[in-house]
């Protein structure tokens, strides 16, 4: 007698039919993929083999008092921040590979070092704050094991239709110079020199710097941007996250750490926290490289240069 679609050997020929066509998916589109980009390609198979490294730090932001400002460097563009009480984190990434997903196969790059926390140690957050869609700043699998209805999210002009935001309390879409109330904070979006789409064709995408304030206290997140003028006459922030990676070959829509640091100068940053280095190989330079030249830029303020490795935290009180 033949199994019916519900019998035991049923479910597994359908289980066998389902994994057969993700891989073939897979398959497909990692064939467009590498005739898009096979440099990309050569890097996703020197990748496979080897071991993501554990964080050379371990914050613990529990400790956190509800006062001041407090910031964690958990990896890539994700810093974990406490502004008087209220949480919020920057383009949060805690999957293994941010590519395109394909069920359960993630066609993307692999981190080199561990996030500092995994999801599941994070305290809780009462904002996230997403910069633009590429795929390492809003990771999916992230965002829908972060999903929460008391959970807000400030995003970028045009990103709101990739989250399922039913599932949050609210999301609110931000343009350059728009601002946005979420619990204590204002939020403002600043115009950065990159651009915003997540597959080459949605070119309506927006992407977004952004200035966070309560209060007296200011913090800048610069997202992902070129060298631009943008952050002069901010009135001065206690701390800019300001990406340093990826401009080899990228330069002209990624800064050098020389440019972030002077664009950082524009802002009348007190600290400047790197970010953007040192998690995915995105570009050509040596791992090592934009940190050790950024610190070359601050010259004697140096000691301006916060967060300098992954899993460092800090205190303004």
């Amino acid at each position: 007698m033949a199994a019916g679609p519900n019998s035991k050997s049923g479910k597994m020929k359908r289980r066998a039919w389902l994994a057969g066509a993700g891989l073939g998916l897979t398959g497909i589109a990692a064939t467009a993929a590498y005739r898009q980009s096979p440099m990309f390609w050569e890097q996703y198979a020197k990748e496979l083999g080897q071991p993501v490294l554990p964080a050379p730090a371990k914050p613990a932001p529990h400790l956190w008092p509800e006062t001041g400002i407090h910031a964690a460097w958990l990896g890539h563009a994700t810093v974990l921040l406490k502004i008087e009480g209220f949480t919020v984190i920057t383009d949060p990434v805690f999957s293994t590979r941010v590519g395109l997903n394909l069920g359960p196969f993630t066609l993307g790059l692999k981190r080199i070092v561990e996030s500092a926390l995994p999801l599941d140690q994070i305290p809780r957050v009462d904002a996230i704050l997403l910069s633009h869609a590429h795929m390492d700043h809003f990771d999916i699998p992230t965002l829908r094991a972060m999903e929460r209805k008391d959970l807000e999210i400030v995003t970028a002009r045009g990103t709101s239709d990739l989250l399922r935001t039913e599932r949050y309390a609210r999301v609110q879409e931000v343009g350059w110079e728009e601002t946005v109330r979420v619990g204590p904070l204002t939020i403002r979006g600043l115009e950065v020199k990159h651009w915003g789409a997540r597959m080459r064709t949605d070119t309506w995408r927006g992407y977004n710097g952004f200035l966070i304030e309560s209060g007296r206290r200011r913090v800048l997140y610069a997202g992902d941007t070129a060298m631009t003028t943008a952050f002069q006459g901010l009135g001065g922030a206690e701390l800019a996250l300001m990406p340093i990676g990826a401009y080899d070959p990228w330069i002209r829509n990624h800064c050098s750490p020389e440019q972030a640091w002077q664009m950082a100068e524009h802002a009348r940053a007190g600290l400047v926290v790197p970010v953007h280095h040192a998690t995915f190989n995105l570009s050509r330079e040596p791992v090592s490289e934009p940190i050790e030249r950024l610190l070359d830029a601050a010259g004697t303020q140096r000691d301006r240069v916060a967060l300098q490795h992954i899993g460092a935290e800090i205190s303004l009180a």
